[in-house]
């Protein structure tokens, strides 16, 4: 049975081969689906069916909304699906539009194969006697599992120069889906906004 002439290995009957129908389809099929884009609902999915990827092959993930490639030694993302802002529910003490930023939001991006988070927006802080809200954690309900990094990831945020010395401040993402700002409060460190806008936190 020959094959075609890209060198994929994708068979096809000749003539002179033993007419059946099976296996000139199953040949095919075989032969066409890893080198399509397949489907799955989750990564687990995936992994369970393709127990022996190769090299080249892609993947749809519907949950995660990503498209991922097996680069011979793992799975990959390629890139992102369309991902929705998604507005962080902010604790009691902050509020949306710090300096004029925006409303404070995340989503979840692909940034050099990596499933990432990027925020925009900015939070206003209102001080209790100097002291932060909530103990500086900003959010009200969590990030979901999917937006949660596996370790802490500590990024820098601008934040406004009044009331402080600082023109920058700490940011903890937390693998229990926390977002808490590091430095504000201490020795009258008081920054009535900081900004989230251009940050990014791989997963």
């Amino acid at each position: 049975m020959p094959t075609d002439d890209y060198g994929q290995g994708v068979p096809w009957l000749e003539n002179s081969d033993k007419p059946d129908l099976r296996a000139g389809t199953k040949g095919l099929a075989d032969a066409l689906t890893p080198r399509s884009m397949m489907r799955y609902s989750t990564a687990a999915e995936r992994n369970a069916t393709i127990t022996s990827p190769v090299a080249g092959m892609v993947a749809w993930l519907d949950t995660e909304m990503l498209f991922t490639g097996y680069d011979g030694t793992a799975w990959v993302v390629l890139a992102a699906g369309s991902q929705q802002w998604t507005t962080i529910s902010l604790a009691s003490g902050y509020a949306h539009d710090g300096n004029s930023n925006g409303t404070a939001q995340y989503r979840l991006v692909n940034l050099f194969g990596e499933t990432s988070l990027m925020f925009r927006g900015g939070v206003g802080i209102t001080y209790s006697s100097g002291t932060p809200p909530n103990s500086s954690q900003i959010n009200a309900t969590t990030l979901p599992v999917n937006a949660r990094p596996a370790t802490k990831r500590t990024i820098s945020c601008a934040c406004s120069v009044i009331d402080t010395t600082l023109s920058s401040v700490k940011l903890d993402i937390n693998s229990d889906g926390t977002l808490v700002l590091i430095g504000i409060g201490s020795t009258s460190e008081n920054p009535p906004w900081v900004s989230l806008n251009g940050c990014f936190a791989s997963l």
